[in-house]
């Protein structure tokens, strides 16, 4: 998976690698999947979610730049696959997942595999964590309209950089924004990200 479906296709960070390479995918997936958990696409996870395609998992990994000490948050956990990723390249991760079996599940998951610098959290993620922030990263698995939620651009710290997927009139990218400035990194496809609002 690596070599052929991460190096290939541009990524080159090697601690995104090393991570990639050490999170044992196939635990994140249902047991029927486990044969395809290293496949180069997305699989249903329960509650209409889906575990991202390992490039897109890395893609967003490598766009956070992270050096190793760094305050992130994720917006939507699903299975916990792509936290127990991050939770390896960061210092601090938090999580939120609006399914509460899948939060539930991610979070015994992760304990179960030790790690531990990781808090899982059931509700809005697009409300992000007030009470953890500001961040150094905020990652965004799910696809907003147009922009970001404003609460999560709120929380992002100065130096901080937030990457999510929008669907705009020329279609769905994914997008990093940092210090005031937006790049496109990617055509994607994810689900819709939902608040409660």
């Amino acid at each position: 998976m690596v070599e052929r479906q991460l190096r290939r296709r541009g990524i080159a960070d090697e601690r995104v690698l090393d991570a990639m390479n050490t999170v044992p995918r196939e635990r994140f997936v249902p047991r029927r999947e486990r044969s395809r958990a290293y496949r180069d696409g997305a699989l249903p996870i329960g509650s209409g979610q889906t575990i991202s395609q390992p490039w897109i998992v890395a893609a967003m990994a490598q766009a956070l730049e992270l050096k190793g000490g760094e305050r992130v948050l994720e917006v939507g956990c699903g299975s916990g696959y792509s936290a127990a990723v991050l939770s390896l390249l960061c210092g601090e991760l938090v999580t939120i997942e609006r399914h509460v079996a899948l939060a539930d599940q991610a979070k015994a998951l992760l304990h179960e595999l030790g790690y531990t610098n990781v808090e899982v959290r059931a509700g809005d993620g697009t409300r992000g964590a007030a009470d953890r922030g500001p961040f150094d990263g905020i990652s965004v698995t799910a696809t907003a309209e147009g922009a970001p939620p404003a609460a999560l651009l709120e929380q992002l710290g100065p130096n901080g950089t937030l990457v999510c997927p929008l669907r705009r009139a020329r279609g769905e990218h994914l997008v990093r924004f940092r210090a005031g400035t937006e790049e496109t990194l990617a055509s994607v496809r994810f689900v819709p990200l939902v608040s409660d609002e």
